[in-house]
């Protein structure tokens, strides 16, 4: 407007996959700790968003740019201790959201993670010792899969939506640790009070640039023994796909509509992308409903597929426990 009054204007990438690294440094040698792809899309805080370490979706060609990016930061920004960058990767491209010096919510999870006490050694790093002298110069792999899934307190604030966003929401974090990444997930569900459903009825009501995608989803609910409810718009595009599908009125447009079907506990399982601001509204006291009664409600198409993937774990196998030494202990990779 003025040089006295600057405007800030951002570009909002939609739909792009986010990425947290924790690194450490000691000014000449840096080592990453961690690389965490994010569930929920870029835009969701990420205090608030599932992550799952290592990355399962990210091509090799993008996690190598993503590593010598956060190696030149280290060295450009002269790091002394733990540096965490936040990455967006869309149509392929990686965009850099912010770089932060210092350490962040995540540090637990991923020492926990690889084995590592991150905060113990950037602390003696920071007092002048090197990771040369503390035995930790290279990034560590690990053979298992970890999920830190936010724990939200929906259920305490009755009338609050539980649509995610740029504002954090979370109250602390949990983590799932297992070989399998549907089982991994399945484990963060439940250590956060949410238990998925192994049979049922599913409502299905998304937005329309999420409607081809969650055919095949759609699909593997059925194949899995689900029943499928869906509104008008949704129903006629799972039908056209050959899918039975029982068609439900939207809220307040004729009865039974699907406010009607989680009062009477019909629904299992919600999936609700909502679109629009009457959507959004109409949706909310859905959402709503269904958190007082504890059905799952998903909200995010990457969330759904992660938690199909867990659904077909659970009904293919049994939850197994493993301390975290015995993951970490050297006769573990035999």
């Amino acid at each position: 407007i003025s040089p006295e009054h600057p405007v800030l204007i951002d570009k909002f990438l939609e739909d792009a996959i986010e990425v947290d690294v924790d690194a450490i440094c000691d000014g000449a040698t840096t080592v990453i700790g961690g690389i965490m792809e994010h569930i929920e899309e870029a835009g969701v805080h990420s205090g608030d968003s599932a992550c799952v370490l290592p990355p399962f979706s990210i091509s090799d060609d993008i996690i190598e740019e993503i590593r010598k990016t956060t190696h030149k930061l280290a060295k450009h920004l002269k790091v002394i201790g733990l540096m965490n960058i936040q990455f967006a990767i869309k149509d392929d491209i990686l965009y850099i959201l912010e770089v932060n010096p210092r350490a962040s919510r995540t540090i637990p999870f991923i020492s926990k993670s690889i084995g590592v006490s991150l905060a113990k050694l950037a602390a003696r790093v920071m007092a002048g010792k090197k990771l040369s002298e503390l035995g930790f110069t290279q990034e560590k792999n690990i053979d298992h899969i970890c999920v830190k899934e936010a724990v939200l307190p929906f259920v305490k604030f009755p009338g609050v939506d539980i649509i995610l966003g740029p504002e954090m929401k979370s109250t602390g974090e949990v983590m799932g640790i297992d070989t399998n990444l549907g089982f991994a997930y399945a484990k963060s569900q439940l250590s956060a009070s949410q238990s998925l459903p192994l049979e049922g009825m599913v409502f299905i009501s998304v937005r329309d640039k999420d409607k081809r995608p969650m055919i095949f989803i759609a699909k593997k609910l059925v194949d899995l023994g689900f029943k499928l409810v869906a509104t008008r718009g949704t129903a006629d595009l799972l039908q056209k796909s050959g899918l039975e599908v029982e068609k439900i009125f939207k809220y307040k447009e004729g009865s039974p509509d699907i406010y009607d079907y989680v009062c009477q506990g019909k629904i299992n399982l919600i999936i609700n992308t909502p679109q629009g601001k009457k959507s959004k509204y109409d949706d909310k006291i859905i959402r709503t409903e269904a958190t007082l009664r504890g059905i799952p409600c998903i909200t995010t198409l990457a969330a759904v597929e992660v938690s199909v993937m867990a659904i077909e774990a659970l009904k293919k196998g049994k939850l197994k426990v493993k301390s975290l030494q015995e993951y970490h202990a050297p006769q573990s990779k035999t």
